[in-house]
This record gives structure tokens, C-alpha cells and sequence, in this order.
């Protein structure tokens, strides 16, 4: 909740801080405003101005992103995404492999099943063949 509240405080400072430098002009005269020899919105004193409101963005966009930094580290969570994954001995890849031990003679292999389509029609078995006679 609170780092939401901070990111948004963050957004707000980073467009304030992208205004107050494109109303800066790049000699240094900011807005370029005209006025009177003295007076607060000056050439010298908007000047002066935009650059306090400048620094002092800059120095609160530094500070909240250090900020948001560490409390978005201190947040996560600390398992690896290998922590999981069981480890491999490399020893066993260059092992050759071993034979399977072969089923008894007696016993009966299992023969895998395959599902049957599902047509819709019955199914009929094959028409026998005639076997040849043979010769005598």
C-alpha cells in the first residue's frame, strides 16, 4: 500500500520535474519573460526560480527512487527461481546407460492401449480371406 502510494507520489514528481525543465530556456533566461528592473517574475528572478524548483524536484525524484529501490527489495521475495529445480549429478551424464533387466519368460508383455476414434458408425469386423489351398 504504501510503496503504491509512493509510486504515485513518484509519477507526479517525474512530470513535474519534465515541466519545470522544458520551461527553461537553454540560455539560461527562463520563459524569457520580460518585467520590470526589479520585481519577483524578473528575467533573473524566473530564472532563479525555475532553477530552486528544478533542483528541488530532482532531489525528491534522487530520494524517492532510492527509496522505492530498497523497500521494493526488502518486499520480494527471497527463493531463487532455481531453488526448485532438482540438481543433476554430472557424473551421471557421461555414465553409460545400463540394460533393463529383461521380463521373465513366462510373463506376459503388456500391449499399450490406444483410445478408439469415436465415428459414430459400428464397427464391423474385417471380411475373412480365403486361404489358399495348397498344391498337392
Amino acid at each position: 500500500m504504501l510503496l503504491t502510494i509512493l509510486l504515485v507520489f513518484h509519477i507526479i514528481i517525474c512530470v513535474a520535474l519534465i515541466i519545470t525543465v522544458l520551461l527553461q530556456q537553454s540560455e539560461g533566461g527562463a520563459l524569457g519573460m520580460g518585467g520590470g528592473p526589479s520585481g519577483f517574475m524578473t528575467a533573473r528572478g524566473a530564472g532563479n526560480l525555475l532553477t530552486r524548483i528544478t533542483w528541488t524536484l530532482f532531489t525528491l525524484f534522487l530520494l524517492l527512487s532510492i527509496g522505492l529501490t530498497l523497500m521494493a527489495a526488502s518486499q520480494r521475495n527471497s527463493s531463487s527461481l532455481t531453488g526448485g529445480i532438482e540438481r543433476v549429478d554430472p557424473n551421471s551424464l557421461t555414465r553409460p546407460l545400463q540394460p533393463e533387466a529383461a521380463p521373465a519368460p513366462d510373463a506376459q508383455p503388456a500391449l499399450p492401449t490406444a483410445p478408439m476414434p469415436q465415428s459414430g458408425l459400428p464397427l464391423t469386423p474385417a471380411p475373412a480371406t480365403p486361404t489358399p489351398a495348397a498344391p498337392q
